[in-house]
């Protein structure tokens, strides 16, 4: 394993008050003039996908990062404050950019059209995050990863990133977290760790990896009001909605609505929603399953039409749901997916827009 030894040299200016601050507190200016950091961080030549460098403040987290990865140290970036947080990726192509929006967490086309300076701490942390992964390169070392975001959203976030990053999902295939907190790492599962404050480089899965436990339950209609203006469509409720909730911890994360349709046998998934500061680690696929699951248990065959992006690749990679039907510019006059056709045309429909409709089948 290569050691990187780096060296920080700053001259300090000559002045009045420098010597008289010196002379108060006894600084000896030459020695303090010089700092030198040692460490040992596997090379890029070596079999790993996510590192962590931690540490307290002040003890050369950065300084090291920034030396060994160079221009792909990540310290932020200013944001346009006249432009909607799409428009401010340059000339991204919109399906990468959808889809690495959606692989770290933010996944609210609602908030994509926002500016940046609208956004809450956890969304500007998302936005920032796929924006240095979409700055090409092989790795990125992302400095202050989670030091502005309150716990929850860094360990979702360091979920999020370290899920996409080792499936493949996002430009870079490795990442480097520079960080003073160390609650990350059970999350973030990182196939190195280098702590500053001991010096030492430790390797493997040496961190017991946290699981989100949730537990789903009917509620009434009224938890909607706290979903409501997060779903990327509606706002609305069909009145005639079937209200399921997710809680972790026992604080509601997900909504999920279902709906009968023609007959009293099969239902859809009308209404799936995930707050912004748990999106990115899966919560909303494990509660529409576990719906599906109960629905399924009373006899009901459910089904589900989406046009996300998120929501259609993660139901294409879970075995309980497999594809009825996709169509390219919606569906306008026949349900095809449930080999019906509509007596009349609905008020909202799915015309113009690009849409794949699932069945709900129980893997084995």
């Amino acid at each position: 394993m290569p050691a990187a030894r780096v060296v920080v040299e700053c001259d300090v200016p000559d002045g009045f008050r420098v010597r008289q601050v010196a002379g108060m507190f006894d600084v000896p200016l030459a020695a303090k003039a010089r700092e030198v950091f040692e460490a040992e961080v596997p090379g890029l030549d070596e079999d790993w996908q996510i590192g962590a460098i931690v540490g307290p403040s002040g003890s050369g987290k950065s300084t090291v990062a920034r030396h060994v990865y160079g221009r792909a140290f990540w310290t932020g970036c200013d944001w346009p404050r006249d432009k909607a947080v799409v428009d401010a990726f340059g000339d991204v192509p919109i399906k990468r950019l959808t889809q690495t929006l959606t692989a770290v967490g933010f996944s609210s086309p609602p908030a994509w059209v926002k500016p940046y300076h609208v956004l809450s701490a956890g969304q500007r942390f998302r936005c920032d995050l796929a924006r240095a992964l979409l700055g090409g390169g092989d790795v990125v070392a992302f400095d202050e990863f989670t030091s502005v975001v309150d716990r929850t959203v860094a360990k979702v976030g360091s979920l999020a990133v370290a899920k996409s990053v080792r499936k493949g999902r996002v430009g870079v295939r490795r990442f480097v977290a520079v960080s003073c907190h160390y609650d990350i790492l059970d999350w973030l599962g990182p196939d190195w760790v280098l702590d500053m404050a001991t010096g030492r480089c430790q390797r493997g899965c040496l961190w017991r990896r946290s699981r989100i436990r949730l537990e789903v339950f009917r509620c009434g209609r009224s938890a909607w009001r706290l979903f409501a203006k997060h779903h990327y469509l509606s706002g609305a409720l069909n009145p005639a909605a079937e209200c399921y909730l997710g809680a972790w911890d026992g604080e509601p994360v997900a909504f999920v609505a279902v709906l009968p349709l023609y007959a009293a046998t099969r239902w859809r998934v009308t209404r799936v929603v995930v707050l912004p500061d748990y999106q990115g680690c899966g919560i909303g696929t494990r509660v529409t399953t576990a719906v599906a699951g109960l629905c399924a248990d009373r006899g009901r065959r459910m089904f589900l039409r989406t046009g996300h992006p998120g929501m259609i690749a993660a139901l294409r990679g879970d075995a309980n749901w497999r594809v009825a039907a996709v169509a390219k510019r919606g569906f306008v006059g026949a349900d095809r997916a449930y080999g019906r056709r509509w007596r009349r045309r609905p008020a909202r429909t799915s015309a113009g827009r690009s849409v794949v409709s699932f069945a709900y089948r129980p893997a084995a």
